[in-house]
């Protein structure tokens, strides 16, 4: 199966979110497809795509992810080819995020975009704190909303409060979430379905204002 979007949510959605998926895994993997339910369970539009070396993998085998950079021109057709009629936000799970906060706000000031949505965002490799790949987002300019577990390897709540972000980006801190949102729900009380419906609502609220 492959198709270059997979489409979830009303047609008629007031906006449109534009999801690219992490450095591991498909467009179509468990972690991305409970996402967008529970995304177009509250009213959005939802557009999830590939990057090519990802897509070439269910015919020609594993291929290593390249830098993240390099993917920038692909986001970009990504967005030009969707060719939303209404607001688009962009953004994506992990690689896909940091991807898209890379280009985001040329398309912003482009009038193409009106938010950056990342979900698990990459602040630095597991195991390396001292790696970040926060540079860019001191001076963001997009609206940014940033849905973090407060347990993920690549950015916890501890690691991230020292860091320089702009003022336009919100962080929703989810309590016990890894770096798919899941918590241990025997010692957090919460379950994954609980933390993306909270995402969900969130993510609502936020696009809500931006509109305005």
């Amino acid at each position: 199966m492959h198709e270059r979007f997979l489409l979830d949510g009303p047609g008629g959605a007031a906006v449109t979110i534009l999801l690219a998926h992490g450095a591991g895994a498909p467009m179509d993997s468990p972690s991305m497809t409970a996402t967008a339910k529970a995304l177009a369970e509250v009213g959005f539009r939802i557009a999830r795509f590939e990057f090519a070396y990802m897509a070439a993998r269910r015919t020609v085998g594993r291929k290593p992810p390249p830098h993240a950079e390099t993917l920038n021109p692909e986001y970009r057709a990504a967005v030009a080819e969707l060719a939303a009629a209404g607001p688009v936000i962009i953004g994506g799970k992990s690689m896909g995020g940091r991807v898209a906060s890379m280009v985001a706000d040329d398309l912003y000031s482009e009038g193409k975009i009106a938010g950056l949505l990342c979900l698990g965002y990459p602040f630095h490799p597991p195991g390396k704190p001292e790696q970040l790949r926060t540079k860019h987002l001191a001076g963001l300019a997009t609206p940014t909303l940033i849905c973090q577990g407060t347990r993920d390897e690549f950015g916890t709540r501890q690691d991230v409060a020292d860091y320089l972000l702009s003022e336009r980006i919100e962080i929703l801190w989810l309590e016990d979430g890894d770096h798919d949102l899941k918590p241990r729900k025997s010692l957090s009380g919460f379950s994954t379905a609980d933390h993306l419906m909270t995402m969900a609502k969130a993510v609502a609220t936020w696009a809500g204002r931006l509109a305005r």
